[in-house]
């Protein structure tokens, strides 16, 4: 199924029933009085988030929802009935906004979460209720109101703890494949990933994360080259990025200046992203000879005076893949506790030490 993270549609909510103008009519009682109902609520539309869902494709064809119209009131003070809510359901990691202003509306970040999107139209009042000491045969009701209209732009940012970062083959989908379920396509020329995957890291029972491929970056993507970009929000969700770096790329690039060029797309992006807790790991380790490992690595630490923890790791090999995996685990455990009952906070301090 082709990924879809951006949907436009339209929701209307039903209008509320007519409340009526009736007067009782019994055999024997002349002057019944007025029993007119009140009229029915129209349908209000909600969205609900769907953990069997993970791209908003289905909002290509269906775009347009309406939700029923609550029916008019009766005589003998009998009320129209209420018309029934319609509900949408879309991925978790939903965000929503008003179509034309962008206004956000609300997200989608649990199963079975609802938000209420557009509101039905309360049923109008039958002529029961105007019934006064000078007036006893009132002739006046009033309509339902109208529902809500809207248009909404739904956003999907999907949900995970470690988002991969980094140029095209810097060996992100070979890291996914290697530590979880997930199989994303591998090969070895650029964009080999159009689209995020999500795949589970399991340590051991109760131990466990979700961690997220993108597509690479190139230089100049905060400027709108290449593909990635439109899909760097995807990692504003998760608390900690691991920034992939080829050790020994073929095209014989400098895999420092690598990294120092994508941290300025990031803060060319979004401020708050760049200042994210960002790992750093040399990927391919494979290619190289063990002592070549450790001085490339050594090269590139030093020129980047990098302070924040880094890995020098082969996914192919399994190489370095412990390591990296205990210390992630380990780092969300202990920032689980320190934002513990701040579920909308992401910490973006770094994390203490020199791993690698």
């Amino acid at each position: 199924m082709k990924f879809v993270d951006e949907a436009r549609i339209q929701v209307a909510a039903g209008k509320g029933g007519q409340g009526v103008v009736s007067f009782r009519r019994e055999k024997y009682i002349p002057k019944g009085g007025p029993d007119g109902g009140d009229g029915g609520r129209g349908g209000s539309v909600w969205l609900l988030g769907d953990s069997g869902l993970n791209t908003l494709a289905d909002f290509r064809h269906a775009r347009h929802f309406k939700a029923r119209n609550g029916e008019p009131g009766a005589g003998r003070e009998r009320s129209g009935k209420s018309a029934p809510d319609i509900e949408i359901r879309v991925p978790l990691g939903t965000v929503v906004r008003a179509g034309e202003t962008q206004e956000l509306i609300g997200e989608i970040v649990e199963p079975e979460q609802r938000l209420l999107v557009a509101r039905g139209g309360e049923g109008g009042r039958g002529n029961i209720h105007f019934k006064s000491s000078v007036n006893r045969t009132p002739r006046q009701s009033t309509p339902g109101t109208a529902g809500e209209t809207r248009e909404l732009a739904l956003e999907l940012r999907v949900l995970a703890d470690v988002g991969l970062l980094g140029f095209p083959n810097a060996g992100k989908s070979t890291l996914i494949s290697a530590v979880s379920a997930a199989r994303p396509k591998i090969a070895d020329y650029p964009f080999t990933t159009l689209h995020p995957n999500l795949g589970v890291v399991s340590l051991e029972p109760g131990r466990s994360f979700v961690i997220a491929d993108i597509p690479g970056i190139i230089e100049g993507a905060a400027g709108g080259a290449g593909l990635g970009i439109r899909f760097l929000k995807h990692l504003k969700r998760t608390r900690l990025l691991l920034h992939l770096v080829d050790i020994a790329p073929m095209d014989q690039s400098d895999p420092a200046e690598q990294v120092q060029t994508l941290a300025q797309e990031l803060t060319d992006f979004d401020q708050a992203l760049a200042e994210r807790e960002r790992w750093l790991v040399l990927t391919k380790t494979d290619q190289l000879a063990p002592d070549q490992v450790k001085d490339r690595c050594a090269e590139i630490i030093d020129r980047l005076e990098w302070s924040a923890p880094w890995f020098a790791i082969s996914a192919v090999a399994r190489s370095g893949l412990d390591s990296l995996l205990g210390q992630i685990m380990t780092r969300l455990e202990a920032q689980a506790k320190e934002f513990a009952g701040k579920p909308e906070e992401v910490p973006s301090t770094e994390a203490p030490g020199d791993e690698h």
